[in-house]
């Protein structure tokens, strides 16, 4: 928790005024048994009807300026919460997109969202009640039993007993229940995760008529967290029952005690009232005080949570090179001396992956150059590892062995955000944001001028439905695209790529739902582009890359073969396999 309080400390003015205002409202909280002794002991005493009227308005005052106080230390209390939540979760948001795909992998994005929601909300609950309660019970408690002691020093034992007790009962709870509460949010996070894959599978679990079976794992797991919180309720539950009971009781030696020293003449009826509403306070006060302390047991529990992500540090390191002095000859600390070609836009050189967690290698020994201008094509089986070979362009992930090199710089040499500037990917999932296209289309480049996101249109073949929607470039998409068809969002991903201008454009199986046609149209347009430009085409299709000026064929994570088509049409079984199995009819030509 110690490491996240630095995000109050814009609220020092806020957290310091609000204690101090409850702490006045308490004060003047303490002050109101003695009046009603007075007004007892020599108001109705002595029936002085205009004494007993003073000390009423005293008592009017007396409440006036506490609810004042009060109300003044929920204003900076609640400031101060809210501002330490925006800036947590802000600070939380920010860490999280500075981790790398491995470490998102890893943690998983049902975690991430319970972690900037549900704990976050915890957390300010916790610091909005610490503000208003942690220092006003404990004062009211022990300020309730020094003022019984000015009363009588004998009735007040009996507070020095009962204080000690209560708070056994109240820490003894708070122990037993926080590591209830960490199981608790673990059980949330399975639902969340189950709720998530739910309804983003909802037309997958119809079509396949799964209702019922989900419904049935949901409960399963809604169970779970229910006996959990139940469990852990009773306990907490038991907290206030427990208190009441220590409370009465002393309430009644109280009472006897106060009685008998009455009848004796040692002290006057009005202090029995004193007495007995000093621990009536003391009852109150650690009543919220055990609430407190399972809010606190909650939020502690949360900011552990949180303080985990803050503690997962990302695994790729950023670079000091820049992509304007990439081929600077004072670089050469940085540059890599391998013999590569001066017109080599991507080098692999002997590269391997293996995934965090993975076990075998992903990705083994694979060695190719991409020179500037080419267009490559990488095709293969599901799994073979094409989408991998790419994510390592842009340092989505790290190869474990060998270099991958820009412009004959190593990608790790360069500044993430600077290497990402010179790349245009569109990845498999086709993933749009809710806004006007034009909004979507400006994330390639946010200065794009309208003259390039029309260009960037007619490439991608999105030109010729955009004109069509309501508004143009101003049409409203809504969230992750849905009132677009699965063709549209690709051809809306690809020119939001292409607005970037970037000198390398990877294309991830992209144009999977597009006909044949708008495909063919697609390459010829985006073959027609700068001629610098490396492509790299990532597809199943054999159609979509046999123009390309190389073809890699993956298989099981390695290069099965490299060449034209031509080429590898004559020479390379996995290929063939490939082709002819998309072109039944010119395998049936070629036998004959």
């Amino acid at each position: 928790m110690k490491s996240l309080l630095k995000y109050i400390k814009d609220y020092k003015k806020e957290s310091i005024l609000a204690p101090l205002f409850k702490m006045l409202e308490a004060s003047f909280e303490l002050m109101v048994p003695l009046v009603m002794a007075s007004i007892i002991d020599h108001g109705i005493a002595n029936a002085d009807t205009s004494y007993i009227i003073k000390m009423g308005i005293v008592l009017v005052l007396l409440a006036a300026v506490g609810l004042i106080s009060a109300v003044t230390a929920q204003y900076f209390s609640a400031k101060a919460a809210v501002g330490f939540a925006t800036k947590l979760r802000s600070a939380l948001f920010s860490h999280i997109q500075g981790l790398s795909y491995t470490e998102l992998d890893t943690i998983g994005t049902n975690t991430l969202i319970t972690r900037m929601t549900s704990d976050v909300n915890q957390l300010q609950n916790g610091v909005n009640l610490t503000l208003r309660l942690l220092l006003r019970s404990p004062f009211i408690v022990f300020g309730a039993m020094i003022m019984a002691f000015t009363v009588d020093v004998k009735a007040a034992l009996i507070f020095v007993v009962t204080i000690p007790l209560l708070s056994i009962v109240v820490f003894g709870i708070m122990i037993a229940s926080m590591p209830l509460y960490k199981k608790v949010q673990a059980a949330l996070d399975k639902i969340l995760g189950r709720t998530r894959e739910n309804l983003a599978g909802a037309r997958v679990i119809r079509a396949f008529t799964n209702e019922e079976s989900e419904i049935a794992a949901f409960e399963k797991e809604n169970e779970l967290l229910l006996n959990t919180q139940v469990f852990v309720g009773k306990i907490s539950a038991a907290m206030n029952p427990v208190t009441y009971i220590i409370v009465n009781i002393a309430l009644v030696v109280l009472l006897w005690t106060g009685a008998v020293r009455v009848d004796s003449g040692i002290i006057t009826q009005g202090a029995v009232v004193a007495l007995v509403n000093y621990m009536s306070q003391i009852l109150v006060e650690l009543i919220k005080m055990a609430n407190l302390i399972i809010q606190l047991t909650k939020a502690l529990a949360c900011a552990k949570r949180v303080e985990s992500v803050f503690a997962i540090t990302s695994s790729m390191g950023d670079g000091k090179l820049t992509a304007h002095a990439s081929r600077s000859k004072n670089d050469t600390s940085v540059i890599n001396n391998r013999n590569t070609q001066n017109n080599a836009a991507i080098v692999f050189d002997h590269v391997c992956l293996t995934y965090s967690g993975g076990g075998d290698e992903s990705l083994t020994d694979i060695d190719f150059t991409v020179q500037k201008g080419e267009t490559i094509g990488i095709i293969g089986g599901t799994g073979s590892g094409k989408t991998s070979v790419v994510n390592l362009i842009p340092r989505f992930y790290d190869a474990t062995k060998g270099c991958v090199m820009i412009n004959g710089v190593d990608v790790k040499d360069y500044k993430i955000t600077e290497l990402r500037e010179k790349i245009g990917i569109v990845p498999q999932k086709a993933v749009l944001f809710k806004g006007s296209i034009k909004e979507n289309l400006l994330w390639g480049n946010e200065n794009a001028a309208k003259e390039d996101l029309e260009k960037a249109l007619e490439i991608s073949q999105a030109k010729e439905f955009v004109d069509t929607k309501e508004g143009g470039l101003d049409f409203m998409v809504a969230q992750g695209g849905k009132n677009l068809s699965g063709g549209q969002k690709q051809r809306l991903t690809i020119a939001r790529a292409i607005v970037r201008n970037p000198q390398i454009l990877i294309l991830d199986d992209s144009a999977s739902a597009l006909d044949f046609a708008t495909d063919a149209k697609l390459r010829q347009a985006v073959k027609g582009m700068k001629s610098d430009m490396s492509v790299i085409i990532v597809s199943q299709r054999a159609s979509s890359i046999q123009y390309a000026d190389k073809i890699i064929v993956m298989d099981d994570g390695r290069m099965a073969g490299i060449g034209t088509h031509e080429q590898l049409l004559a020479e390379n079984e996995i290929y063939q396999e490939i082709y002819y199995s998309q072109f039944p009819k010119e395998n049936t030509e070629k036998n004959a």
